[in-house]
């Protein structure tokens, strides 16, 4: 039940606290409500029990006598009622009366709006989802929350609803692009899960036709008109370089503006560690830590140490001490909680502290001393963690490195990068000896490997994507991970022992259903998963073991990996099924995850006796698995732009690639080399009719037998890409035999390179590539969360998720806005370096999500059809 705390109101009617009569002290929540509240009313609580006891529809004036409400005290109880109605605690009909939602057959939830102007009601406990036709969405947006009553079902048999009350506004404003149709302004909103366009009321700011705005909704939509809204900020043009994350930020409402509190609290803030900061610190300035980053990196919250201790190693694993300077409450904290974490899009970095903080005094740049928090450990040749401890300390970085110049001096045995790296050398030898131990102890585990492959994007000097390339993975990449993984197993039986509240990272089981569907397809190949009903990471290792080597790994693989649910944050700890740990936290990376920061204040807690008090910690785990997938869903957007821009001149081409993914209307195809996925329409496979079957992820013609399914070979032509809806279609040309080590590259939802674990080892580096941002912000070369098996395999995956969403759809082919207007010299038209082909792709069909380019008439009052 949601109870949010009105605000304290001193009413000046009210009389002096008199003898509160036998019903009011009946209030369950009578002693809260009067230590709040100078005149404590009836709560909310309260109310619904007298409501459900009375079991009917009840006027204010009843429900003031049945509570016993004094006439000076009515108004404030009809405010409280009011706010109870926001909630969707009570609702009044027709006839003025309260009732109970669910006495009423009322379902409360959040509108997911679709482009092709229906939605969905994600219901808030957690039943199927309730369609919702053009109709009702007229008068809501994306993200509202709505009261529905059931009122039948649709044509495919699912529940459909009609909208009652809307409860909460979720959009104050939007951005979008101008469009000037027969001398009225709209905006079309780039989020295309908001259908409606929005009017353009007088006395914004001026903005030209085809330029990117931020509009402030000044009307709602309701059932007779759509929204209204005033230009706020005008961003520019379409094609501007940078303008796809300006988009980004807004589309996703990604604070990326530090408060004024904040800024001033961070200039007040040292250049550099002083002296007195070093109280109550073990001084580790002598040992010659080391920070291993990848090329870009700036901001450096871990350092490695690496010894001999008898028969077995002494590991340090120092991490920069984001919580001596954040501390809970601050303007900084507030910041950084509503951020949840860093998010990385190519060539620039949203930070989750400003970057004074972030590539400065928490960073552990070399040759400077920084405070830390240090996870000392004593591990076995076995790998096994005998002994560990948190202290606080002051450390001093004595080199930065890189993953390429350590794999070159360890691996490659280059002499030149080993006599660069000098005395440093033989710690570096023990850490690497220490990592062939820990890979020994995390196969006896049974730790989830993927094989996937990353890409980087690399760019021009006009910040267009020149090329993608494969990201290579060594060896001291994994040498890292394996040191992350270890501290923070530590930090999570440290916090558990001591019966200290905090985040732990979970990754739970497949589900039943999903566990039923991936036995299913691998009946057809002749494998099982052990394990019964309830398999462990170790049979998933084992099956992966067994398949590796097949021409159709790749195959089997994706849909071994898309059984996992996602991790999240969460207080209860029900462990980590990927990495195969009864209990895991995220510690090492404070500087980018509120989590991360959370975890450090609970373990000082521990060593002083004391606890953390941070209030609801399960909503904070809640905020900070949406921060993560809010910025994993920006960046996509972002990627998706500019490859869509970078393919702009290549209709006409042809490319070989692999099916990345079946889905009812096509075949997602993941091309090589360029690593680039675009969609071949399922009436582009042939003239047969094709069903899709999801249980072997296959389209299979009814006629002549033809079969395409996941990681086929094939080969196509690009016949046609939108900026505008970031789609790219692909015309299929032949089907290709399969090879050994077929990859889809960039297709899978675990992209990673090398072996790919259901929590990416903990600290992969993502870099930003080269060059700066639009802004000047610095890159930093961490990503905000990994995009592997544990972030995105029980949904899927990137595009693949959202079309498989695609999914609820069919509803009829809608016309198509008018394209970006964008600069001839920086965004070339499509197909001009090209013919067009002679079989272009047709028209998509009703589910696809796409639609035909067409001009649409404006239409005042009504969606543009």
């Amino acid at each position: 039940m949601s109870m949010k705390r009105e605000k304290t109101v001193k009413n000046p009617r009210a009389k002096p606290r008199e003898r509160v009569s036998e019903v009011r002290r009946a209030d369950p929540f009578f002693q809260r409500e009067s230590a709040q509240y100078e005149q404590p009313l009836p709560s909310r609580e309260y109310v619904t029990q007298v409501l459900t006891e009375q079991g009917v529809p009840l006027r204010l004036d009843r429900l003031c006598a049945l509570l016993d409400v004094a006439e000076h005290e009515v108004d404030m109880f009809e405010r409280r009622l009011r706010a109870m109605e926001r909630d969707g605690q009570v609702v009044r009909n027709r006839r003025g009366a309260f009732i109970l939602p669910d006495k009423a057959d009322l379902i409360r939830g959040r509108v997911a709006g679709h482009a092709d102007g229906f939605g969905f009601l994600v219901r808030d406990d957690g039943q199927p989802d309730v369609f919702l036709g053009p109709k009702e969405m007229r008068e809501v947006l994306h993200g509202d929350r709505v009261l529905v009553r059931i009122a039948g079902v649709d044509r495919r048999g699912r529940p459909e609803g009609k909208i009652v009350e809307v409860l909460e506004r979720a959009n104050t404003r939007v951005v979008g692009r101008v469009l000037n149709e027969h001398g009225v302004l709209l905006v079309v909103p780039e989020d295309r899960r908001i259908a409606q366009d929005i009017l353009i009321a007088p006395g914004g700011k001026r903005a030209t036709e085809g330029q990117v705005v931020t509009v402030e909704l000044v009307e709602q939509p309701n059932k007779f008109a759509q929204p209204i809204g005033r230009i706020v900020e005008v961003l520019g043009n379409y094609a501007d370089s940078g303008m796809e994350i300006e988009i980004a930020l807004r589309k996703h409402q990604l604070p990326f503006e530090f408060s004024v509190e904040s800024r001033g609290q961070a200039r007040k803030l040292p250049a550099k560690v002083r002296k007195k900061d070093y109280a109550g610190r073990e001084d580790i300035t002598d040992l010659p830590l080391v920070t291993i980053d990848g090329e870009t990196a700036k901001d450096f919250d871990d350092a490695v140490y690496c010894e001999r201790q008898g028969r077995g190693y002494r590991l340090l694993v120092a991490i920069a001490d984001v919580s001596h300077y954040v501390e809970p409450g601050s303007p900084l904290d507030v910041d950084a909680q509503d951020r949840g974490n860093s998010v990385y899009f190519p060539r620039r970095v949203i930070p989750m502290l400003p970057e004074k903080l972030s590539n400065g005094l928490c960073s552990l740049v070399p040759e400077e001393e920084r405070l830390c928090m240090v996870c000392d450990m004593s591990i076995s040749t076995t790998g096994e963690i005998k002994a560990y401890r948190f202290y606080p300390a002051v450390m001093f970085s004595h080199a930065r490195l890189t993953y390429t110049q350590v794999a070159a001096a360890l691996y490659d045995k280059d002499e030149v990068q080993r006599e660069a790296i000098g005395e440093l050398l033989p710690h570096l030898e023990n850490l690497d000896r220490l990592f062939r131990v820990l890979l020994k102890a995390r196969a006896k585990r049974g730790a989830i490997d993927f094989e996937t492959t990353e890409t980087r994007m690399i760019f021009d000097d006009n910040g267009k994507i020149e090329r993608i390339v494969p990201e290579v993975r060594n060896d001291a990449h994994r040498l890292i991970e394996e040191c992350m993984l270890a501290a923070n197993v530590c930090a999570s039986e440290f916090l558990q022992a001591r019966e200290q509240p905090a985040l732990y990272r979970v990754h739970e089981g497949p589900t039943p259903e999903k566990l039923v569907k991936l036995r299913e397809f691998l009946k057809e190949f002749g494998f099982g998963l052990a394990g019964g009903d309830d398999p462990s990471a170790k049979d998933y290792g084992k099956l992966l073991d067994q398949v590796r080597e097949r021409p159709d790994a790749q195959l089997l693989q994706t849909v071994m990996l898309r059984s996992l649910r996602q991790a999240v944050y969460s207080p209860d700890n029900v462990g980590h099924f990927g990495l195969a740990y009864e209990a895991y936290t995220h510690f090492t990376s404070p500087i980018r995850r509120y989590p991360d920061l959370m975890v450090h204040r609970a373990i000082k807690a521990a060593l002083t006796g004391g606890h953390v008090n941070a209030g609801d910690w399960d909503a904070i785990g809640l905020h900070c698995s949406q921060t993560e997938r809010r910025a994993d869903e920006a960046t996509r957007d972002v990627v998706n732009w500019l490859k869509c821009y970078f393919m702009q001149d290549k209709v006409g081409e042809e490319f070989s690639g692999s099916v990345s993914a079946v889905v009812p209307f096509g075949l997602f195809v993941a091309l090589d080399d360029i690593f680039i996925e675009g969609l071949v329409h399922i009436s582009d496979l042939g003239t047969d009719y094709f069903r899709f079957d999801e249980m072997r992820h296959e389209l299979a013609g009814e006629r002549t037998g033809v079969r395409y399914r996941l990681s086929d070979r094939v080969r196509v032509q690009v016949v046609r890409v939108d900026l505008a809806t970031t789609k790219i279609d692909f015309r299929l040309i032949e089907s290709l035999p399969k090879a050994l080590g077929n990859a889809t590259p960039d297709a899978d939802p675990a992209a990673g390179s090398g072996r790919s674990t259901p929590e990416r080892g903990e600290r992969r580096r993502k870099s930003p590539a080269e060059g700066q941002s639009r802004r000047g912000s610095p890159p930093t070369g961490k990503p905000a969360s990994r995009r592997s098996a544990e972030t995105t395999g029980g949904r899927g995956a990137s595009k693949q998720g959202k079309a498989a969403a695609a999914e609820k759809q069919a509803a009829p082919v809608k016309a198509k806005r008018p394209a970006a207007k964008t600069d001839k010299a920086k965004a070339p038209i499509v197909g001009s370096k090209h013919k067009t082909p002679s079989k272009p792709s047709k028209p998509a069909k009703a589910g696809s999500g796409e639609k035909p380019k067409t001009k649409a008439k404006a239409t005042k009052g009504k969606r543009r059809g």
